[in-house]
């Protein structure tokens, strides 16, 4: 990716998530202007605060859509496939690792504005991190199916396919968005609890991957 030093972010601090709508759509925005950037320049993080968080996790979403389109090309060797299947392994685990970072600082957020969760209240399917992830990555897939609008090289009824799948997508992150603003607001009113539930994947340690510690006895 060439660097355009010129060129940069402004910097941005983090609007509270107790504001669930205006934090969701400073998020949206976040993915959205990353993803055209840093597709002209190295990844950089401008921003303050919680979205700093984000926008760190975001990053590993990024390296880790690109090294995943290596992985799937059949004209590199196979020294380049196992690196960028390491690559893959290590963003993989950073981005599970940095949902949890966002997540512990909403928790922090809850308690600093002193909200104590209600006797009933029940714990969602999805934290907030993952549900950011999640948004990360439909940014991603958005640009991406952009880009193959402007191909000269694909027919009409290639554009329509596309163009549908775009659609679909927008609609699922308007969805999504709408999810995320209603669980904050769930949140920060002490109807939700927000617990960080550990990743604890096995195979990137090497005291609990079986391959790993039966290879070094």
């Amino acid at each position: 990716m060439p660097e355009q030093a010129s060129f940069s972010l402004p910097s941005s601090s983090s609007p509270s998530p107790s504001d669930s709508v205006s934090f969701v759509s400073a998020v949206l925005d976040l993915h959205r202007d990353t993803v055209a950037g840093w597709h002209e320049r190295e990844p950089d993080n401008p921003y303050e605060g919680l979205l700093a968080t984000i926008c760190h996790q975001h990053q590993f979403n990024f390296l880790l859509w690109h090294e995943e389109d290596v992985a799937r090309s059949h004209d590199v060797t196979d020294a380049r496939i196992a690196m960028v299947k390491r690559a893959i392994d290590g963003y993989n685990q950073n981005r599970n690792d940095w949902i949890e970072r966002i997540d512990e600082a909403i928790i922090e957020s809850l308690g600093e504005a002193g909200v104590s969760p209600q006797n009933d209240a029940g714990l969602n399917t999805e934290t907030p991190g993952s549900a950011i992830d999640r948004l990360s990555i439909m940014s991603l897939r958005i640009f991406h199916l952009e880009e193959q609008l402007d191909r000269d090289d694909v027919d009409q009824a290639h554009r329509e396919k596309v163009t549908e799948r775009i659609d679909r997508c927008r609609l699922q992150l308007a969805d999504l968005s709408n999810s995320l603003s209603e669980l904050l607001a769930d949140l920060f009113a002490g109807e939700k609890l927000l617990k960080v539930y550990r990743q604890m994947k096995m195979y990137n340690d090497a005291t609990l991957n079986p391959y790993l510690y039966n290879k070094a006895a």
